[in-house]
């Protein structure tokens, strides 16, 4: 009896708790949302406003400069390299040059010896004696000739080994030149089994391929010289930006070890020959030379081309958490959204954005101060 009276209260009962488990679930789903929408929301009075100079603009549509940005390295024009041989070889007696020795030209790099320079000495000054005689021997037959003591025959005998005796001692002259020894102080009393090499540009040595002792063939490169006055850098640049580039053009470059330190340089020639990476060549001269700037050396470069009409913020109106960048978008009078934008490229202390915020106003000035008290408040 007494549990038929009762159980109509405990349906109710238990009703009661199942709509309020409902309601509460509710409640819950309905705060959820909030929450998270207020942790991107940031709200300041105005006295903080004012202490951390807050202040807000509008996208503002400027010109920026479009930037391309290539590497190479630093090369040297093929007149500015110079390989040094000797014509004639030889043992390699002496030199003190090393690799990055700067020399001038007439230098002495080396000194080379070997028994055929004073052979072709000795044949040159007895070939000149016999030139002499041949000279006053072909004097004294064409005065013979004059009177008939003589006849055509030997006289033009005469002519022929003058001749021939010119050509020897011409031809051994132009032999001695080539090893750097001059037959006007030539004589028989300075003959020499060396010779020197010289210089034949200013400069600094890049490779030295023979040491002391060494027998050196005419084919031998013993020096490899490099003029640095005239180099240039050598830049990659792919097919599809070829046509941004003319001669002429302003271009920066910059090493990986000094980043800061930039060099102004000119295109003067821009190569329209693809190879297989459908790449081409662009070379570029230094408005200034530095010694510090070596060949081989990598390099970074920047073009800027056309300018563009796009879409600026001042640097500091984005700020950067967790390698994602953001501003702050005026919600009300003193409430800001924390919201996530496309950088572009920066220029004169302005960046391009590339995210829609046309008509928005985005706090250019304290949006780090923002977004540490947004943080701070999440903790």
């Amino acid at each position: 009896m007494n549990l038929k009276v009762y159980k109509p209260g405990l349906a109710a009962a238990l009703l009661y708790l199942a709509l309020s488990a409902c309601s509460s679930n509710k409640k819950a789903e309905n705060k959820a949302p909030a929450t998270e929408n207020n942790e991107t929301l940031v709200q300041v009075s105005a006295e903080q406003a004012r202490n951390i100079n807050l202040e807000t603009g509008k996208v503002d549509k400027q010109s920026i400069s479009n930037i391309l940005k290539l590497s190479g390295q630093i090369d040297v024009p093929p007149q500015n390299l110079v390989s040094v041989s000797i014509p004639m070889g030889g043992y390699l007696k002496s030199t003190a040059i090393l690799p990055g020795t700067q020399v001038q030209r007439g230098q002495v790099l080396a000194i080379m010896e070997d028994p055929q320079y004073i052979q072709l000495q000795q044949d040159y000054l007895s070939a000149a004696n016999k030139l002499n005689f041949a000279i006053k021997e072909y004097d004294r037959q064409k005065e013979l000739n004059r009177t008939k003591a003589s006849s055509d025959k030997v006289l033009q005998q005469a002519e022929i080994e003058l001749k021939n005796l010119n050509i020897e001692t011409r031809a051994l002259a132009a032999k001695l030149s080539l090893i750097g020894i001059s037959v006007k102080r030539l004589s028989e009393y300075n003959i020499s089994r060396t010779i020197k090499i010289y210089s034949p540009i200013n400069g600094f040595v890049s490779k030295v391929n023979v040491n002391i002792g060494r027998y050196v063939t005419p084919s031998d490169v013993i020096f490899e010289l490099i003029n640095p006055a005239d180099i240039h850098l050598n830049l990659t640049v792919y097919e599809k930006d070829l046509s941004k580039l003319s001669i002429g053009q302003h271009v920066t470059a910059y090493s990986n070890a000094n980043v800061d330190k930039k060099y102004d340089t000119k295109i003067i020639l821009v190569s329209h020959s693809l190879n297989q990476n459908r790449s081409a060549e662009v070379h570029c001269h230094f408005e200034q030379y530095d010694k510090s700037l070596m060949p081989g050396m990598f390099m970074n470069a920047e073009i800027k081309l056309d300018n563009n009409k796009e879409d600026v913020l001042p640097d500091q109106a984005i700020v950067n958490f967790e390698n994602k960048d953001y501003v702050f978008i005026q919600e009300s009078d003193l409430a800001y959204r924390l919201t996530p934008v496309q950088k572009g490229q920066s220029e004169n202390g302005l960046t391009v954005v590339r995210s829609s915020l046309n008509g928005k106003r985005i706090v250019t000035t304290g949006a780090y101060s923002l977004l540490m008290k947004l943080k701070n408040s999440a903790e």
